[in-house]
């Protein structure tokens, strides 16, 4: 150890230069780590909020909440014990009337009975208590006319609702959801008025626990599989999944060429140490503890910045610390940095002191 922190010393620039490259390299990665895991939550923190076990849709929804229909009379036919009927409806909220499209703010309604086991908790302010009342997630507030008592338009219906409390993390397809009451939304929601033709609708059965039978018009889905069903939801994980790992890979590439090249350069020096009688397995090492700290220094410098950069990124951005998935991804970014490094030492069990010197 102490030859490998020498030597750093010694070639402050050189190896300067490889420690920003990891910074960089290692920042990146943990960046596109926090989007990744902030955009998955966004697609379900208000399906995790239920804390239930199955949801149950109409059998030819494909398993798609915003798909599926059910008749609220299939709730009586269910033996279990804690179920509750939910209506889901993406749409926006504006608070003028003749607000442009990009005044307007993307939701997902959700109407649940004020006394299910589903209702959203409260951070601020009450349930709604009547119709034209509604909850919102607490992001919402950041938006000007989104305050408590604020009166705001819905899609599908010409009458404004009033914001009465918010919720926290309540996201369902990378949207905030508003809350009613599910008969408050056949009241208002129909731009028709045909109450009598939706009122008896629901989306789905939120269970949780089990289900002794099923009717033949539902299909019973856990929630990890409703979930990873959700649109984009699958393919989403994947594309960040695979580009996390192959930056990480490009990681050990580059800091074990780097390693190599260094190495190589050395390989002088090398001879001269042998001759002075330090073993093969002393070199090694020293080159092995300086890409560990390298490798270790520029992953921590790495996450620092990311952290950093969490606090000065505006709530509209999906961005979420996983200190988890943080800890994994830097253990592997040192792993991997060392196994592209010990290509390096089988070179140095090459030297020849007499040939190096000569």
């Amino acid at each position: 150890m102490f030859l490998a922190i020498e030597e750093m010393r010694q070639n402050k620039l050189r190896y300067g230069l490889i420690l920003g490259l990891l910074i960089l390299i290692s920042y990146l990665v943990f960046f596109l780590t926090g989007l990744a895991y902030g955009l998955m939550q966004e697609n379900r923190t208000a399906v995790d909020k239920w804390q239930a076990d199955y949801v149950l849709l109409n059998s030819e929804s494909n398993r798609l909440i915003t798909a599926s229909k059910i008749d609220t009379a299939l709730l009586g036919q269910l033996d279990a014990g804690n179920k509750a009927l939910i209506r889901q409806q993406a749409g926006v909220a504006y608070v003028d009337e003749n607000a442009t499209s990009d005044e307007k703010e993307k939701v997902n309604i959700f109407a649940v009975e004020p006394d299910s086991f589903i209702i959203p908790n409260i951070v601020e302010g009450r349930l709604y208590k009547k119709t034209g009342e509604v909850v919102v997630d607490k992001t919402l507030s950041e938006v000007e006319g989104f305050g408590l008592g604020d009166e705001v338009y819905l899609s599908g219906t010409d009458e404004k609702v009033t914001i009465v409390g918010y919720t926290d993390n309540a996201y369902f397809g990378v949207a905030p959801v508003v809350y009613m009451d599910i008969t408050a939304f056949a009241e208002l929601m129909q731009a028709d008025k045909q109450q009598a033709a939706t009122s008896n609708l629901a989306s789905a059965i939120v269970v949780r626990g089990d289900v002794a039978s099923v009717p033949d018009e539902l299909e019973k889905v856990a929630i990890a599989d409703f979930i990873e069903n959700l649109p984009g939801y699958k393919a989403q994980n994947m594309t960040f999944g695979f580009m996390i790992g192959f930056l990480i890979i490009i990681s050990a590439i580059v800091i074990g060429i780097f390693i190599f090249v260094l190495t190589t350069q050395k390989s002088p020096i090398f001879g001269l140490m042998k001759i002075q009688g330090l073993s093969n397995g002393y070199i090694s090492g020293s080159v092995l503890a300086q890409t560990f700290l390298l490798a270790g220094l520029g992953t921590v410098l790495g996450l620092a910045g990311t952290y950093l950069s969490s606090l000065a990124l505006p709530s509209a951005v999906p961005f979420e610390n996983n200190w988890t998935f943080y800890i994994a991804i830097g253990l592997a970014l040192v792993v991997f940095a060392l196994l592209g490094a010990s290509f390096s030492v089988r070179s140095i069990f090459k030297v020849d002191p007499l040939r190096n010197l000569s």
